[in-house]
């Protein structure tokens, strides 16, 4: 072990996902059980610059496993993207005495963390909070399995209206930079179409696929959309590009938005933040530093941070080649 440390800091930083409060409770009751004072930051790095700490312990955390959001808040912060308001919230956490941090967040998140580290070398350790599952380390973020479900639950919901109308339906759902939530809960829900950012797949390449399903007696349609898809065009764009083209076709519009990021997490989430907290909380006991905590192939592993930051996740090939040959 490496000097004991007795008070650690936690806060969630960024977009809000599913999971975010098991993590804290994970943490604020391993910090707990091994005698270590947890301190809980609110509005995330904005709160760590005013001081806004409050103490928690075991049962401070009862009953939030099971929320969606984040009790200690989240907030985006310009300050702390100043020197000055990085300085300011060292200050703080030194007058409160907290020794290290865990991070709950996304990209945003551990590139403020890496940023502070290097500045003050002060131990930080990142749990992967998002719903968009692009965080290169881990297989899954926290919230990227509840989002995928309520996307799921959503498009089931719109098929039934599809079908008795006989519509074509453009469902958008989150994903600026990577589509995995569209390929995987295109594929779950039997989209007959799916569009990624990672795939340009093309406006003629779409009209053939409608068109296609249209003579092989598909009555209605599903398509998918990432809000980053690479047509050039967005989904109400889209819907009128295809109004113009393709006789016969009556066209809706559903954009799912935030629904996806909100919700009570569910068990996988629910676990993986309790390994996840764990592991973080432990890994910090032991001197480890400016890592993130990610599952690969279902085992818990350190990756650094600056890696995380700077890589890319990648689409899935396997599953786009499952869904073209799904759409037949």
């Amino acid at each position: 072990m490496a000097n004991p440390i007795k008070k650690i800091g936690v806060l969630t930083s960024g977009g809000d996902s599913p999971g975010m409060n098991a993590a804290i409770r994970s943490v604020v009751r391993t910090c707990a059980f091994h005698n270590i004072e947890c301190i809980g930051i609110y509005r995330g790095y904005e709160g760590m610059i005013d001081g806004d700490f409050k103490p928690l312990d075991a049962r401070s955390v009862n009953n939030i496993i099971n929320k969606g959001g984040t009790f200690l808040k989240s907030a985006r912060s310009d300050r702390f993207r100043t020197k000055e308001g990085r300085q300011q919230a060292y200050d703080q956490l030194q007058k409160s005495g907290v020794e290290a941090l865990v991070l709950i967040g996304g990209d945003g998140t551990f590139t403020g963390g890496m940023v502070f580290n290097e500045e003050f070398n002060f131990p930080v350790i990142g749990i992967p909070g998002t719903i968009d599952n692009d965080i290169v380390g881990t297989n899954f973020t926290l919230g990227y399995d509840t989002a995928l479900n309520t996307a799921v639950e959503a498009i089931d919901k719109i098929r039934d209206t599809a079908s008795s109308h006989k519509r074509l339906f453009f469902v958008e759902v989150m994903g600026r930079d990577v589509g995995h939530i569209a390929l995987n809960a295109g594929v779950g829900s039997g989209a007959e179409e799916i569009l990624v950012p990672e795939e340009d797949l093309g406006l003629d390449r779409l009209l053939e696929s409608l068109e296609k399903s249209k003579h092989t007696g598909k009555s209605s349609s599903i398509v998918v959309v990432a809000e980053g898809d690479k047509t050039g065009k967005n989904v109400f764009e889209l819907r009128d590009y295809v109004e113009e083209n393709l006789v016969g076709y009556d066209v809706r519009v559903s954009v799912l938005g935030h629904m996806q990021r909100g919700g009570p997490p569910s068990c996988f989430d629910r676990v993986l933040a309790s390994r996840m907290g764990v592991k973080a909380v432990e890994s910090l006991m032991e001197g480890k530093n400016n890592v993130m905590v990610g599952t690969i192939n279902n085992k818990l592993e350190l990756y650094p941070i600056d890696k995380a930051v700077k890589g890319h996740s990648k689409i899935d090939a396997e599953l786009l080649r499952v869904s073209d040959i799904m759409s037949i």
